[in-house]
């Protein structure tokens, strides 16, 4: 197979992001919240977890702790034990109303609107910033990359990388910044109804036809 120029690479990507938007128009995080706090609590919560599982917590988490300062002040025992249902539930806490404490210390008790701010708070890296960015203030920063992602991503032939931080780059090289809160939303979605890990289903797949992995699946 020939190799694929980088003009050649973005327009079939962008084919890809057509069909993609057109299988998925409802696509979205599936994490539920009501503001960026919530929203960057859950994302703590949902590494190594589903997003069903997060939400099934935060129904009732979020009730109980409001602000802030709810989640600073709660014990590191009474935490944990309102998520202990997820995994990593000690570090998560701990992390949490750590990530919490320092939202009232330099933040006033909100939830800064910069990646440079963000990843400088305690269990909060590129990805978790990229999250709340995106889907609590609309703003394209950067690709969140799991492992759906990263996984079409290889599939695809958009990146060969095998770090979340490389196939991120690859794909701000191809995909417009307006798209990068989508995309990652699309491949997700499509990760999960359509080429999942160990049975894609490459006979009904929307994209096939801009797949090169399509026929070797």
């Amino acid at each position: 197979m020939p190799r694929e120029s980088m003009l050649a690479r973005k327009e079939r990507t962008a084919r890809i992001l057509t069909g993609l938007a057109q299988a998925y128009p409802d696509a979205h995080c599936e994490l539920v919240f009501k503001n960026p706090l919530q929203l960057l609590v859950a994302t703590i919560l949902s590494a190594q977890c589903t997003d069903k599982q997060v939400n099934i917590v935060t129904a009732s988490l979020f009730k109980k702790y409001r602000t802030a300062s709810h989640y600073a002040q709660a014990s590191q025992e009474e935490l944990e034990s309102d998520i202990r249902r997820i995994g990593l539930f000690r570090s998560k806490a701990r992390n949490i109303r750590k990530c919490c404490q320092k939202l009232i210390d330099h933040h006033s008790g909100k939830v800064p609107k910069t990646m440079e701010e963000l990843i400088h708070l305690d269990g909060v890296g590129r990805k978790t910033a990229n999250v709340v960015l995106g889907n609590a203030y609309g703003r394209d920063e950067g690709i969140v990359v799991d492992t759906h992602v990263k996984r079409l991503a290889l599939r695809l032939r958009l990146s060969q990388a095998t770090t979340p931080e490389k196939v991120e780059i690859d794909l701000i090289k191809l995909v417009p910044r307006n798209h990068w809160t989508m995309l990652s939303h699309w491949f997700i979605w499509h990760g999960r109804q359509q080429c999942g890990a160990r049975s894609p289903q490459c006979d009904t797949c929307q994209i096939k036809e801009h797949c090169p992995s399509a026929k070797l699946l």
